[in-house]
């Protein structure tokens, strides 16, 4: 007879790559419900339920449990679905599941988004304590304050609350005590999988800066910081967690990098970055994951089409340090002087003859560094 699963939710196409998602203590995989339809476009979704919460065996637990008993359950789930690797995203105690997965099974993920989550949920005691208390009086103390820990005032999910009412108390102590015993600062700069954090800017359990600790330990991490959402955000803020998600589950922050490297060269970007300070990341995140990530990969248009639209946007707004910069990224995408030239001959008509003047300036002078640089005007 085999071992009892995780009860979970399959969507999306059956051939798409595989997306586990795991939920927050006390909830059910509805804490993904507005946002999992959306990922199952592009992803076989697969949600899970922790033990004895939603539809899962409550005996799948014990006291005592860890959070590495838990990612054994859900490598066991991804066993038995035929899941040989998968990207994972977390909330809370799921996000401590993928932290787990990511140190101990990266060769099983491809990567990893942690949401309003924690490396250490601020040591054992005051899970030691919630688990001696739902052990001794059930769950209707600690969901009589659901609302309080996870959202907002005036926001609620009755859904997510209800089913925190209806967990099993001693599997629900459990997982309180995986959080007790879990902490896994030292081996934070050991993860290699491509990791997302997202915090929720309201969020009293799991405060933005236990984010920003992972975020800084994990090499090459984002963070992105949703503003309203408090500690379930996919229930609370569903569009900002499905963009940030999509860009990065997508590949979008790495693919964007290659192209700012493609159209711009190695040596602008290796300027760019070792400009970066924390006050400008989050930016320059942006910047890679939605600029380049998204719209300069989009094969609607070719790259030279976008260069010609580009050059044109920057004289329209007289951004002409921006200009500079993208008759570079033109030479380097096959655009000829003449063709660039063209570009800018027409703006002086739908942007102004003053605005073409000062672009033709730039233009030339650029076109003359590169000139002297390469012996080419056009090569780059």
């Amino acid at each position: 007879m085999t071992d009892p699963l995780l009860n979970h939710r399959a969507e999306g196409p059956g051939t798409a790559p595989a997306l586990l998602l795991g939920p927050s203590l006390g909830t059910s995989y509805a804490l993904w419900d507005a946002v999992a339809p959306e990922l199952s476009v592009d992803h076989r979704v697969v949600r899970w339920d922790l033990p004895g919460h939603g539809g899962s065996p409550a005996g799948l637990v014990h006291p005592g449990q860890t959070v590495g008993e838990l990612a054994a359950l859900v490598l066991a789930l991804a066993d038995a679905l035929g899941i040989e690797r998968f990207a994972y995203a977390g909330v809370s105690l799921g996000g401590a599941v993928g932290l787990h997965l990511a140190v101990h099974h990266p060769e099983r993920l491809s990567s990893l988004a942690v949401i309003c989550s924690s490396a250490h949920f601020n040591g054992s005691k005051p899970w030691q304590e919630r688990a001696e208390l739902v052990r001794r009086e059930g769950l209707a103390p600690v969901a009589a304050t659901a609302d309080a820990r996870w959202f907002t005032p005036g926001f609620t999910v009755p859904r997510l609350v209800a089913d925190h009412r209806a967990a099993d108390p001693e599997a629900y102590a459990a997982c309180c005590d995986a959080l007790a015993a879990f902490d896994i600062r030292d081996r934070l700069e050991s993860i290699a999988v491509p990791t997302l954090l997202i915090a929720g800017r309201e969020d009293p359990a799991t405060p933005p800066a236990h984010l920003r600790e992972i975020a800084d330990a994990v090499p090459g991490a984002a963070l992105v910081e949703i503003p309203g959402a408090s500690h379930l955000a996919p229930a609370q803020c569903p569009e900002a967690v499905l963009t940030a998600l999509r860009a990065h589950f997508s590949g979008g922050a790495r693919r964007g990098m290659e192209v700012r490297r493609e159209v711009l060269g190695d040596e602008h970007v290796d300027r760019a970055q070792a400009r970066q300070t924390p006050f400008t990341a989050l930016f320059q995140d942006f910047i890679s994951r939605y600029a380049w990530g998204e719209i300069w990969t989009d094969p609607t248009l070719a790259r030279r089409e976008r260069s010609m639209i580009t050059l044109t946007a920057l004289v329209a707004h007289g951004h002409y340090d921006e200009l500079a910069m993208h008759v570079r990224a033109a030479l380097r995408g096959g655009l000829t002087p003449e063709e660039i030239g063209a570009v800018l001959l027409q703006t002086a008509v739908y942007c102004g003859v003053p605005a073409a003047n000062s672009a033709f300036a730039v233009a030339q002078r650029v076109l003359a560094e590169e000139e002297t640089a390469d012996g080419t005007a056009g090569s780059g």
